[in-house]
């Protein structure tokens, strides 16, 4: 099957859009050959401020468009604990209210960017898709996170080697209790690696320390670069350590 084909089938879409890669080739490819498409994108602290900038630009740019919906965190206590199913509470909450929200607008088929390189067994998220019969289009097609980036960057879409980018819940350990206070401050220092030219970086709390993650390829620049990033980086925490596993995709 095609997407072309699953738009045949499916012409009136809702897409929850994360202003990402998979997310944003699945929301072009529904504009081109949906009937009807309205992109939902869910704001929460767990997403930093230029995820939702992305989605943004990206619906105006293609002239799709975009509702922005506003989640409280703490209206799941099982989200904060942040155990080993916190996607999975995460995910169930973030697609109900999507959903509803798509059904006043009309929409009964919501689909989402999970695609054919995401291992199901270690996504508790997929699990709550399932439930709610969410569609992944780009994994019933069979279409794979390189191939998504090959036919993107074809059609020339600006998110076509964007990073893929966690929400900020993964920065901190399973069974620690998530604060919104972290959340802002991994945010921060993450912000200010991109500012000082990293491309693909995580910021994850280790001890209260901030243990930054790179590809191998920028260890040099973090090495050269290392006064600064510790100085920038105070204001938000007094250790900064260098993971020297190197981060992949």
């Amino acid at each position: 099957m095609t997407l072309q084909d699953f738009f045949t089938k499916h012409p009136s879409v809702a897409v929850a859009f994360s202003g990402g890669c998979d997310s944003a080739y699945l929301l072009y490819q529904a504009s081109l050959y949906a009937k009807s498409v309205h992109a939902y994108y869910m704001n929460t602290a767990f997403q930093p401020a230029f995820e939702l900038e992305d989605a943004k630009r990206f619906c105006e740019q293609y002239q799709i468009p975009l509702t922005v919906l506003e989640m409280d965190l703490s209206e799941n206590p099982e989200i904060l604990k942040n155990n080993s199913l916190r996607c999975y509470y995460c995910k169930h909450q973030i697609f109900s209210k999507i959903l509803a929200a798509a059904s006043k607008d009309y929409y009964t088929v919501l689909l989402d960017g999970t695609n054919a390189s995401d291992d199901a067994a270690d996504r508790p998220g997929m699990r709550a898709l399932a439930e709610l019969k969410v569609y992944s289009p780009l994994r019933l097609c069979n279409l794979t996170k390189s191939q998504i980036r090959e036919h993107s960057k074809k059609l020339g879409l600006f998110t076509h080697d964007k990073p893929a980018y966690a929400c900020l819940a993964t920065r901190i350990s399973t069974n620690t209790p998530i604060q919104l206070s972290d959340l802002k401050r991994v945010e921060a220092c993450e912000q200010i690696l991109a500012s000082l030219g990293f491309t693909d970086f995580r910021v994850r709390i280790f001890h209260d320390a901030a243990r930054i993650q790179l590809p191998k390829k920028e260890f040099s620049q973090a090495l050269e670069l290392s006064p600064d990033i510790t100085h920038l980086f105070e204001p938000y925490f007094s250790t900064v350590l260098l993971d020297l596993t190197p981060r992949r995709d």
